[in-house]
């Protein structure tokens, strides 16, 4: 469904990512791994067009996602949950969930009743403020958020960051829901290894800016654990 190709990404004169090269299988859910600062959040905002990229391709169904830009690479079907969750905190939960809906394909202006089944404590403050929410239903809702687009391709940067051990075990279910229930495709950065292996299919290692390992989860060994996961 994704595909990266010789992708090369630089902050000024930095060279951050260097001829990287990731998939994201249909109907699969790959887990991005790495240390802190080999440039797994600088690969997913150069695929959401939120950062320039010097060369290389990105395809998403078969289609150059470079050519668009980042809104219409939502309109395309690929929901964004940013690092940090970044919802508006001033805003109602109703209000935060609201904003996804123009980007959908079919035109849908109402809140799927799914979003609620999925997070029964988002309809329940539906009138709180964003900013007033725990950190793990803020994460619930950033996932609400998303799931408004009816995205075909979901990622998600970091989503277990912050978050009480019981949500984390809930947003880790929701994620297996999602991906073998309803097929959604799923594309995630995680540092924690357990919840790694629990949600993902495959995983794509990096280190200081380049592919160092893939393959489906089983082949996780613990040399490569050791290599590049451990700090």
């Amino acid at each position: 469904m994704l595909t990266v190709e010789k992708l090369n990404q630089y902050y000024g004169e930095s060279h951050t990512l260097w001829d990287l090269d990731m998939q994201a299988p249909e109907g699969q859910c790959t887990v991005l791994m790495g240390r802190n600062g080999v440039g797994k959040t600088t690969l997913l905002q150069c695929i959401m067009g939120l950062l320039p990229v010097r060369g290389g391709a990105i395809q998403y169904q078969g289609e150059n996602l470079l050519q668009y830009d980042a809104e219409r690479r939502a309109n395309l079907g690929i929901g964004y949950v940013p690092q940090g969750r970044q919802i508006f905190p001033l805003l109602t939960v109703e209000e935060n969930l609201l904003i996804g809906l123009p980007a959908r394909r079919d035109k849908v202006r109402a809140i799927p009743p799914f979003i609620f089944e999925l997070f029964p404590v988002l309809k329940e403050m539906l009138g709180r403020r964003g900013g007033d929410l725990s950190g793990g239903q803020q994460q619930q809702l950033a996932i609400g958020r998303a799931l408004v687009l009816d995205p075909k391709l979901l990622i998600l940067d970091e989503p277990t960051e912050g978050i009480q051990p019981n949500i984390v075990h809930e947003i880790g279910g929701i994620i297996r829901k999602l991906n073998q229930e309803i097929g959604l495709t799923v594309l995630l950065v995680e540092q924690k290894l357990p919840f790694a292996r629990r949600v993902g299919d495959r995983f794509c290692i990096l280190d200081r800016g380049r592919q160092v390992a893939e393959g489906a989860m089983a082949t996780l060994d613990e040399g490569l654990v050791q290599r590049y996961l451990t700090v």
